[in-house]
């Protein structure tokens, strides 16, 4: 082994063993003493090698190769695999297990310790209550934690109500990536009251092991350098994504974006529209947090791609925002949107009005905002219902009601988008045409004339395909409807 292999391993095992000090320390709510703080820190020797049919050892130390150089390619995926397992390991700031019995504690409501007693006095009378949720966007740590001495109970703001959700329904890795960028802030702020509390204790060094550092300095350095691997390990997610997309372009597949309000229906509908089985629709808020593309066909036999998106949420914490507006970039790329309601819902005018504003704060194309299909869903529940919204789409995505006349209007938006074309195509059926127009274009119709060896196709082709189809079959017959 190199030094330059063995100095980097080194450098990653003290980087993990400072990730463990600090999460040793959220998950005891306290300080350290310092033979914690020399357990957590400390270095343990690396194994020897491993002899020849021999398995390494689990938890070992630096990696061993069996010769100088060999799979060194492998062993820097293993290690970028490693440090994202890393990133991706448990978060101090997740909710213990368990169901809470919450009290909800609205901004209007004077709730600081200091400043109302009476509420405090309320919140402890409270029977069998096991949290306070406020419906603030963020709190402090020194206040939350005033106020969890004060009621005694858990105290959470809609920051962390919003970011625990997320992190139950998160299933991939880009998802599980935002959600701990989105924590660093929350971890920021939880480690100036953690060194505040050091501060008021003293007795000891405020430095680490001689180090030079403070404490406050070695954790900040700590969630700077995991901050920067989230943010790279999210470019590369996006950068494979990018290149999904551009075949898809190089494909001329239509993309249609559904979007709407967190639980309004949108993953039942591309199921009904699709047919996919393997989609299984949640009922419940944030099911879907990752950019998932689905195959579909529009009544003229046209294939489409269907995105499901994440949902949206009124007053949403802005970190969060910020942190999953990467998972909207697909939307800017797309030739439809379709956005769906939930008009049984008492707030779905409100609903509309955020996830609009949204979409305009993306700075999109003004077609593919005014080209927009509006998708009343869940009508099965309300008797008789029609819409007051012209040109809306009522539908039951769960029973099917509506979904023919939504495809033919789908189909409509998306010939205009495109600029595809239908028209009709006479074919020699002894040449390569008819297969060339199967393979490129969509094929509607074919008409065989067999008194002339032929047969009359009607397409619909972009055109794209139409100039490449002109250039290779120059005598091929087209007319235009």
């Amino acid at each position: 082994m190199g030094p330059g292999r063995l100095s980097r391993s080194l450098l990653l095992r003290c980087r993990r063993a400072a990730a463990a000090l600090g999460a040793a320390r959220c998950r005891r709510g306290g300080p350290l003493s310092a033979r914690q703080l020399s357990a957590a820190v400390g270095l343990r020797a690396p194994q020897r090698p491993p002899g020849r049919g021999e398995p390494p050892r689990a938890g070992g130390g630096a990696r061993w190769t069996g010769a100088a150089g060999a799979g060194g390619g492998e062993e820097e995926e293993e290690e970028d695999e490693a440090e994202l397992e890393e990133l991706l390991g448990p978060s101090p700031l997740a909710v213990g297990p368990g169901a809470q019995r919450v009290a909800v504690v609205q901004p209007a409501v004077k709730w600081g310790p200091r400043k109302s007693p009476l509420t405090t006095e309320k919140v402890k009378k409270l029977p069998h209550v096991t949290a306070v949720f406020l419906n603030v966007e963020r709190i402090s740590s020194l206040t939350k934690k005033e106020l969890e001495d004060a009621w005694g109970v858990k105290v959470f703001d809609r920051y962390a109500v919003v970011l625990h959700i997320f992190r139950c329904n998160a299933r991939t890795k880009e998802a599980k990536l935002q959600i701990a960028l989105a924590e660093i802030p929350l971890l920021r702020s939880n480690l100036k009251n953690e060194v505040s509390q050091l501060d008021q204790q003293r007795g000891g060094s405020r430095y680490v092991m001689g180090s030079g550092e403070t404490f406050m300095e070695t954790q900040n350095r700590i969630l700077k350098e995991k901050e920067l691997k989230i943010r790279n390990a999210l470019e590369k997610l996006r950068r494979k994504r990018s290149l999904l997309r551009t075949q898809r372009r190089k494909r001329e597949f239509p993309i249609i974006s559904v979007m709407g309000y967190t639980n309004c229906g949108k993953t039942t509908l591309i199921k009904a529209l699709t047919g996919e089985a393997g989609l299984q629709p949640r009922d419940q808020l944030f099911a879907t947090l990752d950019i998932t593309a689905h195959a579909g066909y529009l009544p003229s036999h046209m294939a489409v791609i269907y995105v499901d998106t994440i949902g949206f949420l009124t007053d949403l914490p802005h970190n969060l925002v910020e942190s999953f507006s990467a998972t909207l970039e697909e939307v800017a790329y797309s030739d439809l949107i379709v956005h769906v309601r939930d008009v049984t819902h008492p707030e779905t005018i409100l609903q509309k009005a955020t996830v609009l504003s949204v979409l305009k704060n993306l700075n999109l194309p003004s077609h593919l905002l005014d080209s927009m299909v509006e998708v009343h869903n869940k009508v099965d529940l309300i008797e008789r219902y029609k819409p007051t919204e012209e040109n809306a789409l009522a539908i039951s995505a769960l029973h099917g009601h509506g979904l023919e006349e939504l495809k033919e209007e789908i189909e409509k938006k998306i010939l205009a988008a495109t600029g595809k074309k239908i028209l009709t195509v006479n074919v020699n059926l002894e040449g390569p045409q008819l297969s060339w127009l199967y393979k490129e274009a969509t094929v509607q119709e074919v008409e065989v004339l067999p008194e002339d060896g032929a047969a009359r196709v009607k397409v619909i082709i972009s055109n794209s395909a139409l100039g490449r189809y002109k250039n290779l079959f120059p005598s091929s017959k087209i007319f235009m409807p």
